[in-house]
């Protein structure tokens, strides 16, 4: 534990050695101001353009942090064996060392978190030593969330970002299909077609209003054998809030072996998904049977159009479709969910005229290492 000098400060407040500290009006820390809280702190006040070193500590119990305002300290230390537990949020501007004890925050409540404000640095973080709960990026530089559940430190990373950016995160080591603090079950077998299996027993929640890609991590405990044998059919996969299924959002820089690794999405909008995990793609021949659609282009707004969830994905598929004699009526690269029963193939003899009502037969190649096979069915166009 560091030696503390405390400093010259003008305070407001009342501290009580037995209690805790509570402020109620505005304190300031000067560049070489130096505290450290052996007791809980209450603000209720104003206490956010510190300077100097602030610790916390604790040789049992669990250190406090509570009231309506959040704090905001420069360089922190957290040495609290029985974990520093926090009722508002808390931001860092500096740098932060994890001594001993994890920063525990509500599950339930995603307003209150340990905030790294201009991301900055930390270090000391392990399984027994991070954020158990929700942390905060305000910057724009790679951000690497020191979260877990419990004693397990499981980390996700957001990269490099095109100008200051706010995200918020949490590990869950539990069920998505009966987790303890959100509201809704997320059903591993409600997915697209093209996803196989998906984790069972953990899952992060990423919150943010950016386009972003992220990283997320395994080790033993996530039995990542259970989800594929075959590292390369990983994918990062999400519940789509509109939708209420699991979407895939990519796979991509996977390494690693099947107790230890990384894999990254593509590009995403975060607060588009309740949830995040890891999950799997189907193997080379084994979507099962051919899958087939019914469109109806009337402009109702219902089966306008061709449409195969999750195809945004994909973005260097080709699709092609025949007629009953065999003719190509489509040929297009990087379909975008957009056709509505129009002539456009090269064999055809009068293209951009509405096609009849009837079967057609469709290949959908997904231009995808990791989905190195076609999606074939017939589409039928009622008019």
């Amino acid at each position: 534990m560091k030696n503390i000098i405390y400093a010259s400060l003008l305070m407001v407040g009342a501290i009580n050695a037995q209690t805790s500290f509570k402020n109620f009006g505005n304190i300031q820390m000067h560049s070489e101001a130096e505290v450290g809280f052996h007791t809980d702190m209450i603000n209720d006040g104003q206490f956010e353009n510190n300077q100097g070193f602030t610790g916390f500590y604790s040789d049992s119990g669990a250190r406090v942090i509570s009231g309506n305002n959040r704090a905001v300290f420069n360089n922190v230390e957290i040495d609290a064996i029985d974990d520093l537990q926090l009722e508002t949020s808390v931001g860092v501007t500096n740098e932060l060392e994890f001594v001993n004890g994890k920063v525990l925050t509500p599950r339930d409540n995603v307003n209150v978190s340990l905030d790294f404000i201009n991301h900055d640095f930390y270090v000391g973080e392990d399984d027994f030593r991070h954020t158990d709960g929700y942390a905060s990026v305000l910057g724009s530089e790679e951000f690497t969330f020191p979260i877990g559940d419990d004693d397990r430190f499981r980390p996700m990373i957001v990269p490099n970002q095109n100008s200051e950016t706010y995200f918020n995160g949490a590990y869950f080591f539990e069920d998505p299909n009966s987790p303890t603090t959100f509201n809704t079950d997320f059903d591993t077998e409600n997915k697209q077609i093209f996803l196989e299996n998906i984790s069972n027993l953990e899952f992060w929640d990423l919150d943010g209003n950016t386009e972003t890609t992220v990283t997320l991590t395994w080790d033993a405990d996530s039995d990542i054998e259970s989800i594929s044998e075959d590292l390369s059919r990983l994918t990062v996969v999400g519940w789509n809030k509109g939708q209420n299924r699991w979407f895939d959002l990519g796979g991509n820089d996977i390494s690693g072996n099947s107790t230890s690794g990384r894999l990254t999405s593509s590009t995403f909008v975060p607060d588009d998904f309740d949830i995040i995990t890891i999950g799997s793609v189907v193997p080379k021949g084994d979507l099962g049977d051919d899958v087939n659609i019914l469109m109806s282009p009337n402009d109702d707004s219902t089966n306008d159009a061709l449409v195969f969830e999750g195809l945004e994905q994909f973005k260097r598929n080709t699709l092609t479709i025949f007629n009953r004699w065999g003719n190509s009526v489509l040929e297009v690269e990087s379909y975008n969910n957009d056709w509505v029963g129009i002539s456009e193939g090269r064999a055809t003899v009068n293209k951009n005229e509405k096609l009849p009502a009837g079967t057609y037969f469709y290949v959908l190649n997904f231009g995808n290492e990791q989905l190195d096979r076609k999606l074939t069915g017939w589409v039928y166009i009622s008019r």
